[in-house]
């Protein structure tokens, strides 16, 4: 919802002025008609007119008028009017206090109407009216957890924040209390010393092992931390269900097909809040949230920080109260007759006019603020059109190049709207212009800001050599701002996170190269695989091809014998022939073309050696099977709950 660029900061005044209003003139000409008709009861109609000669009626309505006026803008002036805004610094006295909400599928019983998440989220904002002048940070965790909002003073980002919470959020389903509580501890700066607070909200149905749970409650612990537990939903429990986009309902079920019902888990969340010093709360009874902050957070010590920029609403009741004012004189020097004659007049003494100057003295003392350059822009900035008001700062920027603040003014307005690109060129003109070397706080913020565009313009990024390159000059801008003002928590933490997801970057493309690496060698691994079934299948088109030709020349061996046995000594040649060559084949030494070939004539294989020779080929062949004894022990796998 926009924000209006005219505010009243107590609009119940203006209730009292439509009704006082009314009742001031009814009261007026009540009290006229009692003053006519007592006058007619002393005096003769007949003598009114020469008794009341010099008066005006006219000039009497005039001056109840103006009566009525001045009413107005004193009441108009109690109402608080005031638009515009400028930035001031400020300290504060408050916590560091990190919110953790589950967003499991548990969630979204409905033993606590509507649901336990809503419910949950109802009671955050809740809280965030008690911490007024606390820093807060909200945490969501399911299977994992991580810190969705970072601790801030600007409770509309964190409202967006918490808005923005549902269920499958985080992809890892499950509760795992121990990764929220560790990442709450993160989200404290290092070195700080505002003492810290974790409000954990969940119906503690807890996925971890006990002991991992109690050991990160003991690490909260360790590092001074309290956490207070508050527990969602009943311990009757409601059975789980979920809804498709199509407005189906169903049940969730485990594993082995049974319905799941979940439980509110008490006992677990008051081990955790003992452990740590703090206490457990059920959310449910009138103001739980209050109770809490009231008993738990406020009596814990506050430190002091310094806040950066604080927005200040610019009054503007001056203006109503001097109009109430002028009303008011010109009421009392309003004469009631007409206006004396100049002879007359002569004869009034100097002293009579000191009262007029008097009051127009008066009125010349009562402060005028003259309107700053760009209110227009700043009220539409306060109004939430950004959009609008980056236009409007852009244009004056272009008229005053020099000018570095309307240039951060524009980028602010740009970075706000989503205009990622613009932002990123205004901040920088900002930071290049020279005026700003002697304003060191608005570097320090320009720097600040430049981080936070140039880290959301790489989030999209497909290619992640870019997506590196923002993200490493977003880091290089959060320390610019930490070496202006080393006391900046909001940089430090989001330094901090951006090196963080730099890093997870940097590892994702690490193991995309190692499975691209692992992949080429698998692919490699199948090629010579494929060339080793080739030529085992060529062998065997050989040896196939060579059985045939010995089947076909078994009547030419028959005819050989018995040419043999007819000629004996040319077989005994033959066989001396063949002898020879077995043992230059022994030898390792290559027969020449024609030997070959006669050899191959006279050494023809039987059916039977053929058959032997094809048999013992298949056993060779077994050995490349891939058999399922070789195949890994299948583990077997946990049972997984999914809520």
């Amino acid at each position: 919802m926009k924000e209006p660029a005219f505010e009243i900061a107590r609009p119940e005044f203006l209730w009292i002025l439509l009704l006082a209003l009314p009742l001031a003139a009814g009261g007026f000409y009540w009290s006229w008609r009692v003053k006519q008709k007592l006058i007619r009861q002393f005096v003769q109609a007949r003598l009114i007119s020469t008794l009341t000669v010099g008066l005006s009626p006219a000039r009497q309505k005039l001056r109840l008028a103006l009566l009525l006026a001045a009413l107005a803008g004193v009441l108009a002036a109690l109402a608080g009017p005031r638009w515009g805004y400028a930035w001031e610094e400020a300290r504060q006295r408050g916590l560091d206090i990190v919110v953790a909400v589950d967003t499991s599928r548990s969630m979204l019983a409905r033993d606590v109407p509507p649901n336990r998440l809503e419910k949950a989220k109802l009671a955050v904002i809740d809280l965030m009216r008690q911490c007024k002048d606390d820093r807060l940070g909200l945490v969501a965790f399911a299977g994992d957890a991580f810190l969705q909002c970072p601790l801030t003073l600007d409770d509309e980002v964190f409202r967006q924040n918490l808005h923005a919470l549902k269920v499958g959020i985080i992809a890892q389903g499950g509760t795992a209390l121990s990764k929220a509580i560790r990442a709450a501890l993160g989200a404290f700066a290092k070195g700080n010393n505002n003492y810290k607070a974790l409000v954990l909200i969940t119906d503690g149905e807890d996925h971890d092992a006990d002991t991992e749970t109690m050991g990160a409650a003991q690490e909260a612990a360790d590092a001074g931390m309290r956490i207070f537990t508050v527990g969602v939903g009943t311990a009757e429990g409601e059975l789980l269900q979920v809804t498709d986009d199509h407005g189906n309902t169903s049940f969730i079920k485990d594993e082995e097909g049974n319905v799941v019902k979940s439980h509110l888990n008490e006992e677990l969340l008051r081990k955790i809040a003992t452990a740590t010093e703090g206490f457990y709360l059920p959310l449910r009874g009138a103001n739980p949230m209050e109770i809490l902050y009231r008993e738990g957070l406020a009596p814990l010590p506050k430190t002091e920080g310094k806040v950066k920029l604080t927005r200040v609403h610019l009054e503007h009741y001056h203006w109503f109260l001097g109009f109430a004012v002028l009303c008011l004189a010109a009421e009392m020097l309003l004469p009631e007759g007409p206006r004396q004659r100049r002879a007359e007049a002569a004869a009034v003494p100097v002293t009579a006019g000191l009262p007029k100057a008097a009051v127009i003295l008066c009125a010349l003392m009562i402060p005028v603020a003259a309107p700053a350059s760009g209110t227009g822009a700043y009220d539409k900035y306060q109004s939430g059109d950004y959009k609008a008001a980056f236009e409007e700062f852009n244009r004056l920027a272009a008229e005053k190049t020099n000018d570095y603040r309307l240039h951060y003014d524009a980028g602010t307005s740009a970075y706000r709207a989503k205009d990622l690109a613009a932002a990123e060129q205004q901040l920088g003109a900002a930071l290049n212009s020279p005026e700003i070397v002697s304003d060191l706080p608005a570097q320090e913020h320009a720097y600040y800001n430049l981080g936070n565009t140039l880290f959301r313009l790489g989030e999209p990024d497909t290619d992640p050599k870019k997506k590196q390159e923002r993200w490493e000059q977003s880091i290089a801008n959060y320390s610019r701002a930490l070496r202006l003002d080393t006391n900046d928590l909001d940089a430090k933490n989001n330094l901090a996170y951006v090196k963080k997801k730099l890093e997870e970057l940097k590892q994702q493309q690490q193991q995309q190269q190692q499975q691209k690496n692992q992949n080429n060698d698998n692919k490699n691994q199948d090629q010579q695989q494929q060339q080793q079934n080739q030529q085992g299948q060529d062998q065997k088109n050989q040896q196939n091809q060579q059985q045939k030709s010995g089947q076909q020349d078994q009547p030419n061996q028959q005819n050989q014998q018995n040419q043999a046995q007819q000629q004996p000594n040319k077989g005994q040649q033959n066989q001396t022939n063949q002898a020879s060559a077995a043992r230059k084949g022994q030898q390792g030494q290559e027969p020449a073309p024609d030997q070959q070939a006669a050899s191959a004539l006279a050494a023809q294989m039987t059916l039977q050696q053929a058959q032997q020779m094809l048999d013992a080929q298949k056993d060779d062949e077994k050995v490349l099977v891939y058999s399922a004894e070789n195949q890994p022990a299948s583990t077997v796998q946990r049972k997984t709950k999914d809520w």
